[in-house]
């Protein structure tokens, strides 16, 4: 038998031996010396859980997910945003802590199963994961956003021939000259040898598309070098028409050849469809991509993913933008990823938070030190360290 039960059991023992000895003993001394041993029995019971509660105090647990510049670990120094933020906040509650590295699926469920306290990363907020753990407030706020490789000046004259915008505006000027000079022919050709003065009919034919071809480029012909009443007319509402015809297909070259463009066949969502995309496997990218209907390639390494993108193996990356640029970024001072950039077009706003179990104790204190260390000068200090001003 224990030693502890064996102190538990003392009260007990004398207690029964004092009630057996009736004449030892007055009635209401009786009754006095029962509470006394009543509590003494309840300070005895109380002792192992007050022995457990104390055993209980340990470092908080973090499960940290490597995520640049939110969570990076060199040589077992964790450093970035995420762990900055969460050092502040374990300074401001005393808090002592241990950090172990997890891949992504394993840092949350370790939150959900309770063998961490909290989860730090670049981890988005959604409603899927609301299933099973629980967050803090949010620290930080980005979007998704595209990377591409930027092709040089070979790849954009030959971008200019493969350009199928090219042959819809060719084909809408050969048409409309060839319709505008059709409609000429039949009302001028046998009377204005000005406009029609080959012989052949051939000839004239191309004559024809050719006086057609200046209500495309650059307006229509004077009304009084037409010989008949219809030719002026056509004339002087083509006048109105040419104007608005040459600023329609301007408009259409222009945006056929921008400089991104020719540089890059992806501007937007809409040109992902046709081309090779990456994204990180079980993230908010991969999960959005998927639910547009858009097939992805995905990797459980960021850095090999800028490299499939960088050797050509992939045409765009999806994935948050503030990681994307810093990535970029980083790696072109070192001399790498030169041709990469992350295009001018953000969707699907991103709020990161620290991953929670559910019910966890520490949840309200952790998110007043969160706010308080957000407001912090410090805070603004360390984001401008990262990501510029």
């Amino acid at each position: 038998m224990s030693l502890m039960t064996e102190l538990r059991l003392i009260p007990f023992r004398f207690l029964t031996h004092c009630f057996e000895r009736n004449d030892m003993l007055h009635l209401e001394f009786k009754l006095r010396f029962s509470l006394i041993a009543l509590f003494v029995i309840a300070l005895l019971l109380l002792v192992p859980f007050s022995f457990c509660a104390q055993s209980a105090e340990r470092p908080i647990r973090v499960a940290a997910r490597i995520c640049q510049p939110f969570v990076m670990n060199n040589a077992g120094e964790f450093s970035g945003l995420s762990i900055f933020l969460w050092d502040n906040i374990a300074v401001e509650l005393g808090l002592e802590y241990s950090i172990e590295e997890y891949g992504l699926n394993e840092m949350l469920e370790s939150v959900a199963q309770g063998k961490a306290d909290v989860g730090i990363s670049c981890l988005s907020i959604t409603q899927e994961r609301e299933k099973i753990i629980d967050f803090s407030h949010s620290f930080y706020e980005t979007h998704l956003a595209i990377a591409v490789k930027q092709h040089g000046f070979l790849h954009a004259i030959k971008t200019i021939f493969y350009n199928k915008k090219l042959y819809v505006v060719v084909g809408i000027i050969v048409g409309v000259a060839a319709l505008i000079g059709g409609i000429l022919f039949l009302l001028e050709h046998k009377i204005n040898t000005k406009l029609f003065s080959m012989k052949n009919r051939g000839g004239k034919l191309a004559e024809a598309l050719i006086s057609g071809l200046p209500f495309i480029s650059s307006g229509p012909i004077r009304y009084y070098e037409f010989q008949t009443l219809g030719g002026r007319t056509l004339s002087a509402v083509l006048a109105v028409g040419s104007t608005l015809m040459i600023a329609s297909i301007t408009a259409l070259l222009a945006s056929a050849f921008t400089l991104d463009q020719m540089r890059s066949e992806i501007t937007g969502l809409q040109d992902l469809a046709k081309v090779k995309v990456g994204a990180m496997e079980a993230t908010t990218s991969a999960e959005y991509l998927q639910e547009q209907g858009l097939n992805s390639r995905t990797f459980n390494d960021r850095q090999k993913l800028l490299a499939a993108l960088d050797a050509g193996s992939l045409d765009a990356v999806v994935s948050d933008g503030a990681v994307l640029k810093y990535l970029i970024k980083k790696a072109q001072a070192e001399g790498r990823y030169e041709s990469l950039s992350v295009l001018p077009f953000v969707f699907e706003k991103q709020n990161y938070a620290f991953a929670l179990p559910d019910h966890s104790p520490y949840v309200e204190k952790l998110n007043q030190a969160l706010l308080s260390v957000r407001e912090s000068p410090v805070w603004r200090k360390e984001l401008v360290k990262y990501f510029g001003e």
